[in-house]
């Protein structure tokens, strides 16, 4: 097997105040200039490409699956499709926008694996650069190394030429201004007269309300040679504390890919998601004979079991968070879990439109 890297275009980040219609059609240029880039064969099997997403992810995976269509490979794919998440300065859990740690600071997570040679690059608590998922295929494609963290990750990216630049954007900022000012009665911060009337904070009261975020996107995806990558990539829990990792940018946790079984990642509580190796667990699952969305629920009993202290539980004892796993065989096959009812997961195929389906769970959720 030849392990000499290999190298991708890396497309240059959006400048700051762009559009919506610039990142779409930004987007679909970059797209097609990579499928030129990486159409290094056809598809001889003639089965579809497939990519099964988080929610947010409904306009990433029709970028994968047009990408893998076009014959780049399904983990340059699923990197590329995430980027017009991790570029968008209205989601808050991804990239440019995302909502910082605990000092203001906008710090990123984000792995890639590659299913044919089962190499993985990863990037954790990265400043700076908007694109972590980009980043951390780099690692992959540059490097015999799997994960860089902090300022090494950013020494990296600086130095094969990604944009720097300031994430936090004046949206972000006030939430977590916000934030500070109403996370205890005992600080130094006061609330802002009308800080409340604020229409990005309002906006964020009324989505969130009092509970503590996470926000992740996760895309695994499958073409027409039956090959598998995936990548998921973050903000991570909103507030956290400086130098937090979830389970986003480990290889076995937020994302797991075995091109003889198929790939699978999560979303939600990353450090329960941790504690039971989620991605890997699921893919397991898969290779017992399990379906893709059988498999994302035996994992999720699995944290259920896992979970025993008992501030991470309701009065029902029941977790108290929610945990959400993507996946999708090597067939093509794709499925979804979540702890809790509501949840929703993105999927799109060669030749049809993106949808957003319905993700099993184990819980009901109480409507009240």
């Amino acid at each position: 097997m030849n392990d000499t890297p290999t190298e991708s275009p890396v497309p240059s980040p959006q400048p700051a105040g762009f559009s919506r219609r610039d990142l779409v059609i930004g987007g679909s240029l970059a797209a097609a200039a990579l499928a030129t880039a990486g159409a290094t064969r056809a598809h001889a099997s003639g089965e579809p490409s497939v990519a099964v997403a988080s929610a947010n992810g409904l306009e990433a995976v029709g970028r994968a699956v047009a990408q893998m269509d076009a014959g780049v490979s399904p983990v340059e794919a699923a990197v590329h499709g995430v980027a017009v998440v991790e570029d968008d300065p209205d989601d808050f859990t991804v990239g440019y926008g995302g909502l910082p740690n605990s000092e203001g600071v906008v710090q990123l997570d984000s792995c890639c694996m590659d299913g044919p040679t089962m190499r993985a690059g990863a990037v954790a608590a990265l400043e700076g650069f908007r694109h972590p998922a980009q980043v951390a295929l780099q690692v992959l494609q540059r490097t015999t190394r799997v994960l860089l963290v902090g300022d090494g990750a950013a020494r990296f990216a600086r130095a094969i030429g990604f944009e720097e630049e300031n994430l936090l954007t004046e949206k972000a900022r006030k939430i977590w201004l916000y934030w500070k000012a109403n996370m205890s009665d005992r600080d130094d911060w006061l609330p802002a007269p009308g800080q409340t009337e604020d229409p990005d904070v309002r906006a964020f009261i009324e989505e969130y309300g009092a509970v503590r975020p996470t926000g992740t996107i996760n895309l695994c995806a499958v073409d027409g040679d039956r090959d598998v990558g995936g990548t998921t990539t973050t903000s991570g829990l909103f507030f956290k504390i400086p130098g937090r990792v979830g389970d986003s940018p480990l290889i076995g946790a937020g994302l797991f890919v075995d091109n003889e079984v198929g790939a699978a990642g999560s979303t939600g509580r990353g450090e329960s998601v941790i504690q039971i190796a989620g991605g890997h667990t699921v893919v397991e699952f898969m290779r017992a004979g399990k379906s893709p969305e059988a498999a994302c629920l035996a994992a999720l009993e699995r944290l259920v079991q896992a979970t025993r202290v008992p501030y991470l539980l309701d009065d029902k004892g029941r977790p108290s968070f929610d945990v959400k796993f993507y996946a999708v065989n090597k067939k093509g096959e794709t499925g979804s879990a979540a702890l809790w009812s509501g949840a929703k997961h993105a999927v799109c195929r060669s030749g049809s439109k993106p949808v957003l389906l319905d993700s099993a769970y184990l819980y009901e959720r109480d409507l009240k």
